[in-house]
């Protein structure tokens, strides 16, 4: 009996460590997955890895690593920029539209879950809150800044003098949340009807937003 019990006492604890290998596993074959769709849609679209000589196999793997360290706590943000002709010029623009994209993506979280929530409840103070949802972008996009971090960017030319630009950025989802209630304690300040439901909303701010 006592060997029976030291041998299921072993399963139980050899359990987790299983099913954290299994999860570990089933994230590198999507990853693996990932960086083969990426590397065929870059040479369909005729894009190039710029400002590195690293090659784009080392470069994408970077990437997909540093995704797979941070796990769930990973978010990747993509800057656009289109129709530049100096590529000094264009890496900042794509820049410029990560911290944007990045800042709506949050806004319209937030303004979502105030929709189904609050308004949803017959709060009528729907343009208070249209001053608070812009308040909060802005000020996300302050608080972000330091948050992101460059991974890669590609390039290509449109045949016309002009080039498009893609640059890739990792945050962490924990850092990021720190920056979203940063820029939401700003922004309350500016709304009554934030204010008043401020508990709320700062649950919805502190919402994760990796799988939106």
């Amino acid at each position: 009996m006592k060997k029976l019990l030291t041998f299921l006492f072993a399963l139980l604890l050899m359990a987790p460590v299983a099913e954290v290998q299994a999860q570990n596993k089933a994230l590198e074959k999507a990853l693996k997955k990932e960086f083969k769709a990426k590397k065929k849609e870059f040479k369909k679209g005729n894009w190039k890895i710029y400002g590195t000589s690293r090659s784009e196999d080392v470069v994408l793997l970077k990437h997909f690593d540093k995704l797979s360290e941070l796990g769930d706590d990973a978010v990747e943000i993509v800057g656009i920029a289109s129709k530049f002709k100096s590529k000094n010029v264009g890496v900042q623009m794509a820049y410029n539209n990560a911290i944007v994209t990045y800042a709506q993506r949050a806004g319209s979280h937030v303004k979502g879950r105030v929709a189904s929530d609050i308004s949803g409840d017959g709060t009528d103070a729907e343009g208070e809150f249209e001053h608070f949802y812009a308040a909060y972008e802005r000020e996300v996009e302050k608080e972000i800044k330091g948050e992101l971090e460059p991974s890669f960017t590609v390039i290509r030319d449109n045949g016309d003098g002009t080039y498009e630009m893609q640059s890739y950025f990792i945050a962490s989802e924990s850092a990021a949340s720190k920056a979203r209630i940063r820029a939401y304690e700003n922004a309350m300040k500016e709304s009554q009807a934030a204010q008043k439901y401020a508990t709320k909303i700062s649950e919805f701010v502190n919402e994760g937003l990796s799988e939106e």
